[in-house]
């Protein structure tokens, strides 16, 4: 997929109005006037770490979700939030106050005994190698419907190409997740 049909799928995620016309931007150096993706929004590119046994998650297909797949990822609960996670590295850099939006889709496929939803511990921008230090991100609640996850930031300082990554901390119970598309673009020096 071209970065442009790539720009123009993730535009789908968004609500009508979340940013202008769609083209790809070619200068990196330049504001951006049209959001930039920064990483592969692919689940099949996502790395998931923490997995008891070495487990890996399981692809699925669903209509339902943007780019009909997502993966499947049984956590078990124990140890910290952050023991098990879903990164997808930043594939470009960014400058000092430059606007950008975690957005992703997310679903409960089996919640943890007795509850009907599911608890991401953190969707946020983070140092990519230690000690993964958090630009920003919170705490989202999913329930068992697909749908889209937003966290906006800006960036605090200059960053290089892959120095920061997208994470999800999702090791809040024993449950199923279902993560889909996840994008991060950057709008640049917008408020």
């Amino acid at each position: 997929m071209t970065k442009r049909l790539a720009l123009a799928a993730i535009a789908v995620m968004l609500p009508a109005g979340a940013f202008a016309p769609l083209a790809a931007q070619t200068a990196q150096t330049a504001p951006a006037a049209e959001p930039e993706i920064l990483n592969n929004a692919n689940p099949d590119s996502f790395q998931v770490y923490g997995l008891p046994g070495g487990a890996k998650p399981t692809p699925i297909k669903d209509a339902k979700v943007q780019f009909g797949k997502a993966i499947r990822i049984d956590t078990p609960g124990s140890g910290n939030v952050w023991s098990v996670g879903v990164n997808s590295p930043l594939q470009l850099g960014v400058k000092k106050g430059d606007k950008l939006l975690l957005a992703f889709y997310a679903r409960v496929e089996k919640p943890a005994d007795g509850a009907t939803t599911a608890t991401i511990a953190s969707a946020q921008i983070q140092l990519a190698a230690a000690p993964y230090t958090r630009l920003f991100g919170e705490g989202v609640t999913i329930g068992p419907e697909w749908k889209l996850y937003k966290v906006t930031g800006h960036a605090d300082r200059d960053y290089a190409k892959g120095e920061l990554a997208a994470a999800l901390h999702i090791n809040t119970a024993r449950q199923t997740l279902d993560i889909g598309a996840m994008a991060v673009l950057n709008f640049g020096q917008k408020p």
